[in-house]
């Protein structure tokens, strides 16, 4: 596949991300993984799509329910990390695809999902249509993703922080944004939540390419956080606080 600027600039982050990747501890939260996964509806048989897929925890648990799972992602070293991670496990498969152009029929599966992906990606409602296309009419299309402040302020201040640390990362959603992302595609909202959960902070900032670089001016930055950015990103000696949004949507038309 053919690589935009935005695409090459995900892929080289990630495959510098991929091992301290696999093992961060905040992609296998309770509030991140199951309390997402617990909102599916997945049942035996039933065929899901897990979109830019990293290395495959979604797949993996949805799997793990009874249900099978496609993982797609753009970054080779990421589907290799996630063919490793589950090896032995049946129902599970991954493809490498763009997530704004997803190489499958209309109606195909029951459900697709995607987790902490759509900050990366220009124009995340394009994913969203690209999600809805491909479940039938009834199924689900679920996203999750670390959320910023509808504030105009403090949403500035959090991008530079993110964009600082990891170069790949284009745009988090205020949760209004959030919410609203599948209303043009037939996709009638049935859940919504707002989970706070923490991040180990060195964790968070050693991952990212720009930590080595950046780490001074990051560190001031969280220090001079303006007004209300705590309720959407904030650190606590040796944690960082984030909000997540879960939303899950139905294909209705």
């Amino acid at each position: 596949m053919g690589e935009t600027d935005v695409q090459h600039t995900v892929i080289a982050e990630f495959t510098h991300q991929a091992d301290a990747f696999s093992r961060a501890a905040v992609y296998a939260l309770t509030e991140t993984l199951t309390q997402l996964v617990g909102r599916l509806p997945v049942t035996g048989g039933s065929r899901w799509l897990d979109v830019a897929c990293g290395t495959g925890a979604v797949a993996r648990a949805i799997a793990q329910h009874g249900g099978s799972a496609v993982g797609v992602d753009v970054t080779p070293a990421m589907l290799r990390k996630a063919e490793e991670q589950s090896r032995g496990l049946a129902g599970v498969h991954f493809w490498r695809a763009d997530a704004t152009d997803l190489p499958f029929v209309d109606g195909l599966f029951d459900g697709a999902v995607s987790r902490f992906a759509l900050h990366h990606i220009p124009a995340p409602a394009r994913v969203l249509g690209e999600m809805a296309r491909v479940v039938r009419r009834g199924g689900s299309v679920a996203a999750a993703d670390h959320l910023t402040s509808d504030d105009a302020i403090v949403a500035s201040w959090h991008h530079d922080i993110e964009r600082l640390r990891d170069p790949s990362h284009w745009h988090s959603q205020s949760p209004s944004q959030f919410f609203a992302l599948g209303d043009p595609f037939g996709l009638r909202l049935i859940q919504r939540e707002l989970v706070p959960f923490n991040m180990d902070f060195e964790e968070w900032l050693t991952r990212g390419s720009g930590s080595s670089s950046q780490r001074t001016l990051i560190e001031q930055l969280i220090a001079e956080a303006p007004t209300g950015a705590s309720e959407v990103f904030g650190r606590h000696g040796a944690r960082l606080h984030f909000l997540l949004g879960i939303a899950v949507w139905e294909r209705v038309v």
